[in-house]
């Protein structure tokens, strides 16, 4: 089967895809979720669509919160789709990247830690291996755009930023839950009540 190799771009925003949209060459045609021109595709993350799991889905003990079960430390923290709309877009996310002339993904998504890690949730859900460039820009003007195109940087270049973002959002985790239900069931041990 002969088909043109095209090259999947995943911005963070409808708004930034289409601003990118205007700025690359080629006619692009609207479907639901994505634009497509004859050489490239473009989708967007629509911000987290992964979030992290809740201890209950670990464990269904976690459900009831006792003093016995903390701290509660998973052995890997595993994501989830953050409601229905954001399964819904991961999900034509990962089929777009597993299309067999999807040879190229370019990680648009904003310029910083949580851009790194918006894409890196994505694509390590997607179980694919396809090699990926990064979109790096601070400004959306045509000539911006067109310049970063010009200019993709090697994915790995940037783990350092998602490494970050990746371990503030485990570490968020760790002490918001523990801490949270620590000073909760503590409250309730007090004759006031929770401790607001």
């Amino acid at each position: 089967m002969n088909f043109v190799a095209k090259t999947l771009v995943i911005a963070e925003k409808p708004s930034v895809g289409r601003d990118l949209a205007s700025a690359l060459p080629g006619t692009f045609d609207k479907s639901e979720g994505y634009l497509e021109s004859a050489d490239y595709v473009i989708t967007w993350a629509v911000g987290h669509l992964l979030t992290l799991w809740e201890p209950e889905d670990y464990d269904e003990r976690f459900k009831k919160w006792r003093t016995a079960d903390l701290p509660i430390l998973p052995e890997e923290f595993k994501l989830k789709p953050r409601d229905g709309k954001s399964k819904k877009q991961l999900n034509l996310i990962h089929k777009l990247m597993k299309r067999e002339d999807v040879e190229l993904i370019v990680n648009a998504c904003d310029a910083g830690r949580e851009g790194e890690l918006i894409f890196k949730y994505v694509l390590e859900s997607s179980g694919v291996e396809k090699p990926v460039e990064r979109l790096w820009i601070s400004s959306m003007t045509k000539q911006a755009i067109t310049e970063g195109f010009e200019q993709l940087r090697p994915d790995e270049q940037l783990n350092s930023l998602e490494q970050a973002a990746r371990s503030r959002s485990e570490a968020d985790w760790l002490v918001g839950m523990n801490a949270t239900r620590a000073a909760t069931l503590k409250g309730r041990a007090w004759v006031g009540g929770v401790v607001t």
